[in-house]
Protein backbone atom coordinates (compact mmCIF):
# COMPACT_ATOMS: atom_id res chain seq x y z
CA UNK A 1 0.00 0.00 0.00
CA UNK A 2 1.53 3.38 -0.99
CA UNK A 3 1.91 6.31 1.28
CA UNK A 4 -0.91 8.71 2.37
CA UNK A 5 -0.71 12.24 2.89
CA UNK A 6 -3.27 14.74 4.33
CA UNK A 7 -2.62 18.77 4.28
CA UNK A 8 -4.89 21.11 5.82
CA UNK A 9 -4.57 24.73 5.52
CA UNK A 10 -6.26 27.72 7.30
CA UNK A 11 -6.32 31.03 5.91
CA UNK A 12 -6.19 34.41 7.58
CA UNK A 13 -10.23 34.43 7.66
CA UNK A 14 -10.20 30.88 8.75
CA UNK A 15 -10.87 29.12 5.41
CA UNK A 16 -9.53 25.89 5.34
CA UNK A 17 -8.90 23.32 2.65
CA UNK A 18 -8.38 19.59 2.92
CA UNK A 19 -5.98 17.96 0.33
CA UNK A 20 -5.89 14.03 0.17
CA UNK A 21 -3.14 11.84 -1.99
CA UNK A 22 -2.64 7.97 -1.74
CA UNK A 23 -6.46 7.05 -0.94
CA UNK A 24 -8.41 4.79 -3.09
CA UNK A 25 -12.27 4.02 -3.73
CA UNK A 26 -14.27 5.77 -1.00
CA UNK A 27 -10.76 5.84 1.23
CA UNK A 28 -10.73 9.35 0.65
CA UNK A 29 -14.34 10.40 1.43
CA UNK A 30 -14.10 8.44 4.61
CA UNK A 31 -10.85 10.33 5.36
CA UNK A 32 -12.46 14.00 5.19
CA UNK A 33 -16.05 13.25 6.50
CA UNK A 34 -14.32 13.05 10.28
CA UNK A 35 -12.16 16.42 8.85
CA UNK A 36 -15.01 18.56 8.21
CA UNK A 37 -16.57 18.40 11.59
CA UNK A 38 -19.95 20.93 11.08
CA UNK A 39 -18.13 23.21 8.28
CA UNK A 40 -19.76 23.57 5.30
CA UNK A 41 -18.43 22.52 1.70
CA UNK A 42 -18.06 25.66 -0.40
CA UNK A 43 -15.95 23.53 -3.35
CA UNK A 44 -15.78 20.03 -3.76
CA UNK A 45 -13.29 19.23 -6.94
CA UNK A 46 -11.96 15.94 -7.91
CA UNK A 47 -8.53 15.93 -9.26
CA UNK A 48 -7.39 14.08 -12.24
CA UNK A 49 -6.01 11.05 -10.23
CA UNK A 50 -9.67 10.45 -9.14
CA UNK A 51 -10.43 9.62 -12.84
CA UNK A 52 -7.94 7.16 -13.32
CA UNK A 53 -9.24 3.33 -11.99
CA UNK A 54 -8.40 2.84 -8.45
CA UNK A 55 -6.99 5.92 -7.14
CA UNK A 56 -8.88 8.62 -5.56
CA UNK A 57 -7.69 11.88 -4.34
CA UNK A 58 -9.96 15.48 -4.11
CA UNK A 59 -9.89 18.27 -3.04
CA UNK A 60 -12.21 20.11 -0.74
CA UNK A 61 -12.57 23.96 1.06
CA UNK A 62 -14.35 24.36 3.78
CA UNK A 63 -15.84 27.42 4.73
CA UNK A 64 -15.78 28.12 8.67
CA UNK A 65 -18.53 30.11 10.45
CA UNK A 66 -17.89 32.23 13.14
Amino acid sequence: MGEKTITVEIDEQGNSSIDLHGFHGKGCGDVAEPLRGKDTIVVDRKKREYHVAGAESRVVHNSTKG
